[in-house]
């Protein structure tokens, strides 16, 4: 009988598979805005990895598998002198990158940051560079960087528009992953059938769980999360090349698939529009149109739901900083998607889960004026007592039209207000900001910062001649874009070898 066997013929490649890889074989990067905006991206990101280098518990994680191992070729490490395979660079640079929670952030139904495939764009593109020149073959350029940022910033950021995958428990490095090995084989010269094929394995690979980035098991794996997607996208793309088949059918696939296996709860009565919440569903292309919209955290290191109300309680500092022990409320106004992620209560365990806490967020703005990634240590935490009270002290509200204009693709704020009461009856007024210093409407004013953020953390790793010589590099368009992958790379070691080595 054969009347319940699965039918047995292999499909095509699911369409949003075959659209990703069209998308990187055929667009041509045009926009000069998105292209800038991948310039300042690219510092930010790399100084993001440099200030990381300062925490022993993020170096502990870096380096090869078996010390002493020199890999021919090997991709170079930012702030290190580590040559490592292509696949352990991209964690180590997607590791550092990301640590400090400080790098550029994309919201929508889906979060992420969209410079954590970074680490495999560059760990690959210095990699095939290095090994082209031991040919006689020219090295990629930068301009062949900054395209593929884009490229990869697109595939992760129009995913998220319209999908929700943390409504179904999953983590947004499933879409670093995808990202990654779309960019990392375009780069390694894959051809659109080995590009889908290393795509459907991305697929496969399937849930990342969100379970390390909530309470109560917040934790440093959200930390190194996205080093290890990336570098999964670089291996998965290494194995396209070698011709491992793919999985045509690893979306829509009835019963076995993505969709039936983990998206397939997302509405909350899901018996009304089964239909509908079981595929992804997209507001647009893909194009260039995430990197020009790209949010950067230019001034505090802290998850993005909660910029805006940092940002909020340093302007209030001045007037509680002498009077916090007579602060009897403290009312934080937000979004519902910041009430879901950071929104927490009780005692907290680690830095990695103060910096998805949006009332220790604000509790130290109010106290302190500033909040830094040092802030975050158990021991700044242990010799604050004072944190924790005012966190008792403070009262979460929705504003359904900040919850409204967050999703508005017209507007996309992030808005947050803090307003505090003291024991006599006075306030101090309510401080509303709707759009954070990295919002593409306060472009003029932050870029400015963004690049003096990027000097500070240069300086945390290099003398002052290296110093000048990256951001000499880095602040011209046209010499960046002409410029040799290993070359940009050399600026960045701690111990300057040949590429040849």
């Amino acid at each position: 009988m054969t009347g319940n066997a699965d039918l047995n013929t292999r499909p095509d490649y699911d369409q949003v598979i075959q659209d990703i890889a069209d998308y990187v074989l055929n667009y041509q990067v045009t926009s000069t805005e998105a292209l800038e905006t991948a310039r300042y991206c690219l510092m930010d990101s790399l100084g993001c990895g440099l200030l990381a280098l300062r925490f022993p518990e993020c170096t502990r994680h870096l380096g090869p598998l078996v010390d002493g191992t020199r890999v021919p070729h090997g991709a170079r490490v930012p702030g290190t002198a580590y040559r490592l395979d292509p696949m352990k660079a991209a964690w180590d640079i997607g590791c550092t990158i990301r640590w400090l929670d400080y790098n550029d952030t994309w919201l929508a139904a889906e979060w992420g940051h969209p410079s954590d495939n970074l680490g495999a764009i560059l760990a690959v593109a210095d990699h095939l560079s290095q090994k082209h020149l031991s040919q006689g073959l020219p090295a990629l350029t930068m301009r062949q960087v900054l395209d593929a940022m884009i490229m990869a910033h697109e595939i992760q950021g129009i995913l998220a528009l319209e999908n929700s995958f943390n409504r179904v428990g999953l983590c947004h490095v499933l879409l670093v992953r995808v990202a990654s090995t779309a960019v990392a084989a375009k780069l390694m010269g894959a051809s659109r059938e080995q590009i889908m094929s290393a795509v459907s394995h991305a697929w496969v690979d399937g849930a990342a769980l969100r379970t390390y980035r909530h309470a109560p098991n917040a934790g440093s794996r959200k930390s190194w999360a996205a080093g290890d997607a990336a570098s999964r996208g670089v291996r998965l793309a290494d194995m396209a090349l070698r011709g491992e088949m793919g999985i045509p059918g690893a979306l829509t696939a009835p019963q076995w698939g993505f969709y039936d296996v983990s998206f397939s709860h997302t509405c909350k009565d899901l018996a009304l529009k089964p239909e509908v919440e079981r595929v992804f569903r997209f507001q647009r292309g893909y194009s260039s149109y995430v990197m020009e919209n790209i949010l950067f955290k230019i001034s505090y290191p802290a998850e993005f739901h909660g910029q805006t109300a940092i940002e909020a309680a340093v302007c209030l500092h001045p007037q509680v900083r002498h009077r916090l022990d007579e602060i009897e409320r403290i009312v934080i106004t937000t979004h519902e998607s910041a009430i879901r992620i950071i929104s927490k209560i009780g005692p907290l365990a680690n830095p990695a889960d103060r910096d998805h806490c949006l009332q220790y967020m604000v509790a130290v703005a109010l106290m302190c004026g500033t909040l830094t990634a040092e802030q975050y240590e158990d021991s700044f935490h242990a010799a604050h007592p004072l944190i924790d009270w005012l966190r008792e002290r403070m009262e979460i509200r929705e504003d359904a039209r900040y919850s409204r204009d967050y999703h508005d693709p017209a507007k996309r704020s992030i808005a947050n207000a803090v307003q505090v009461w003291f024991a006599d009856g006075s306030d101090t007024g309510e401080v509303a900001v709707e759009y954070p210093l990295g919002h593409r409407r306060r472009r003029e004013e932050g870029l400015p910062a963004l690049v003096s953020k990027f000097r500070d953390n240069l300086a945390t790793c290099f003398d002052e001649q290296r110093r000048q010589q990256i951001l000499t590099a880095c602040g011209d368009s046209q010499m960046l874009h002409a410029m040799p992958v290993t070359d940009f790379m050399a600026l960045f070691v701690t111990e300057q070898a040949t590429v040849t080595d």
